[in-house]
């Protein structure tokens, strides 16, 4: 018989996700078969939808062998650090992704990442002990893409971890703030709402009226910047280019990219969105090929309750990466943001 106390990082989860942690190599078969005939949580059958809580027991019935099989945690390769350092307690870490990182690793790269990194990071530091965790491990409450830079939140703790997915799920909760580059001449602040739907079988999203009762409401505040001489126009008929400061009110996957197109001023070099391949005049860069103009700069916690109730309130800014003075000197012949 085995015996587990659930820690306060283990608390708060299902009893079946929590043993698909701790028991990663273990056969979903055989973990479903554990929960309806050969485990005890305080002395009682439990459902696999129990949510376990800080101090419970659990009994179970493996053999030694099995159990070491189950449990042996992979080889961890130690990725080099890119990220800087925005902030941190010891509670969240917050972190500036650099150009081409993926924040979780993908089938053709599972070593170099940002959580990766950001888990040595704390490891070196002392923060996080993988040796005493059954099933926590230090994660992102949200991505970037590959190429956007700027700022990705971290839960150092189980609890920090829930409470900041659940603010970044709550509308109005967390304002997400994006600089771009977007094709025509943008004047004037515009608000724009609306419904995003996705078509998950071409992963390109349209937005429809605010009114449509399909798809998720969306809200995004649009502030031009600076654009440059030639800038004119939208839809088919723009030219130049426009440098755009981006508020998410509310944060869906390619929200930016389909509010800006939608009202014809898509991102340059977009072209799932109508964008089009837009060389940097004096550098190597082509955006839509080697480079994607997007940068959250910064992050604002409008309210927050619980554990991270000191956060309400408090913005935290990503500096500009250093690529971005070229491609504003090319696009606008000099740097109107740094």
């Amino acid at each position: 018989m085995k015996e587990l106390v659930i820690s306060k990082n283990d608390g708060g989860q299902r009893l079946d996700r929590f043993l698909k942690k701790y028991l990663a190599a273990a056969p979903l078969s055989a973990i479903y078969k554990l929960i309806r005939k050969d485990l005890k949580v305080d002395g009682r059958r439990c459902r696999e939808d129990h949510i376990l809580s800080e101090g419970e027991v659990l009994c179970f019935y493996v053999t030694d062998e099995e159990h070491e099989t189950w449990t042996k945690k992979k080889e961890h390769k130690k990725a080099k650090r890119q990220f800087r350092i925005i902030y941190e307690d010891e509670n969240v870490l917050i972190v500036s992704k650099p150009f081409g990182l993926l924040v979780h690793g993908d089938k053709n790269e599972k070593k170099d990442t940002l959580a990766n990194q950001v888990i040595d990071y704390l490891i070196e530091t002392g923060a996080y002990d993988p040796r005493a965790e059954k099933s926590f491990v230090p994660s992102p409450a949200h991505r970037l893409d590959r190429n956007t830079t700027g700022t990705v939140v971290f839960g150092k703790n189980a609890e920090a971890l829930r409470e900041l997915a659940a603010l970044l799920r709550e509308d109005g909760a967390v304002s997400k703030f994006y600089y771009t580059i977007v094709h025509g001449r943008l004047t004037d602040t515009v608000r724009l709402k609306g419904k995003l739907l996705k078509d998950e079988e071409r992963n390109v999203c349209r937005v429809l009226p605010e009114s449509d009762e399909r798809g998720k409401y969306i809200e995004t505040v649009v502030r031009p910047v600076y654009a440059s001489e030639d800038a004119r126009g939208s839809g088919r008929n723009a030219s130049g280019l426009t440098l755009v400061d981006v508020e998410l009110v509310t944060g869906r996957s390619h929200q930016i990219r389909a509010h800006l197109a939608s009202i014809g001023h898509p991102l340059a070099g977009d072209v799932k969105y109508g964008g089009k391949r837009t060389p940097v005049p004096g550098t190597d860069m082509v955006l839509g090929n080697t480079t994607q103009a997007l940068h959250a700069y910064k992050i604002r916690f409008n309210r927050a309750e619980g554990l991270l109730e000191y956060l309400g309130g408090q913005s935290f800014t990503a500096p500009l990466p250093q690529e971005w003075e070229e491609l504003q000197k090319g696009s606008f012949g000099k740097a109107v943001i740094g």
